[in-house]
């Protein structure tokens, strides 16, 4: 059965809700939507709305107010949903949730931003390589994982608009892009550059100076597979046109 999945920072969900987020969930109808940046807490957002679109909806809240979070929607019920990778400090922020059906693991995943400073440049370089270990931990007993989020990392220079002016900045630095190197050396597959090798697609943008009107990008949200599913593929696209967030929909469809 072909599955439809799509992920999606959308920078604070009851703003995007009041832009009309549910109205285009609706309308796309993916069968499972990862989450990032809900920046929500239990009870802020009425769930029989997503109760009415047909969908298990699950929730990795941020203990600070206003700040990270995730959540997973899935028409399908998991067979087991769990929380975090298992160290607190990262855990404590809400940053990813883990739902296992009966032949494949999806994780809705948001990964640190460096841009406040060098101490959380540090907590996200410390991130990656845990998040990694976790990775290489469930694979042992669930080898056909699809990881989809904000990995807040370009990985390559056709990834980023005007690259050699990016080299300094947290997101594009020479370490995160190794990272990202290893992470897929490690039997990881970029779903979307299976199917588009075109430069200037992205899938966030800043909200100064006019930056998507003059599509001035960055491609940080992935939907990343292990090598296992790679010939399960069947489609993988930005949706570049839909704004609800200074981010927009990753979409991938798979014969699951």
């Amino acid at each position: 059965m072909i599955k439809s999945i799509i992920s999606y920072n959308v920078n604070g969900l009851r703003a995007a809700i009041n832009k009309g987020f549910l109205e285009w969930l609706k309308q796309e109808n993916p069968d499972i939507i990862c989450i990032q940046e809900t920046k929500i807490q239990k009870g802020q957002v009425d769930p029989i709305f997503i109760n009415q679109l047909g969908y298990y909806h699950y929730w990795h809240y941020a203990e600070k107010k206003g700040y990270s979070g995730v959540a997973l929607f899935s028409k399908e019920k998991p067979i087991e949903v769990t929380y975090g990778i298992g160290i607190p400090h990262y855990d404590k922020e809400g940053r990813n949730i883990t739902a296992h059906f009966n032949n494949y693991t999806i994780i809705s995943v948001y990964f640190p931003s460096g841009t406040s400073g060098d101490v959380r440049q540090e907590i996200k370089m410390a991130w990656l390589d845990d998040f990694l270990n976790y990775l290489n931990g469930l694979k042992s007993s669930h080898p056909n994982i699809i990881v989809s989020g904000d990995f807040n990392i370009c990985h390559k220079p056709i990834d980023i608009n005007h690259p050699e002016k990016h080299e300094t900045y947290s997101g594009f630095l020479p370490e995160e892009r190794a990272w990202m190197d290893k992470f897929i050396d490690s039997g990881f597959v970029d779903t979307f550059r299976v199917f588009n090798n075109l430069p200037n697609q992205y899938s966030w943008w800043s909200y100064r100076a006019g930056s998507r009107q003059k599509n001035l990008g960055w491609r940080i949200d992935y939907h990343m597979v292990t090598e296992s599913l790679k010939n399960k593929l069947v489609s993988a696209s930005i949706l570049a046109d839909i704004v609800h967030s200074d981010h927009c929909p990753v979409k991938l469809e798979i014969d699951l």
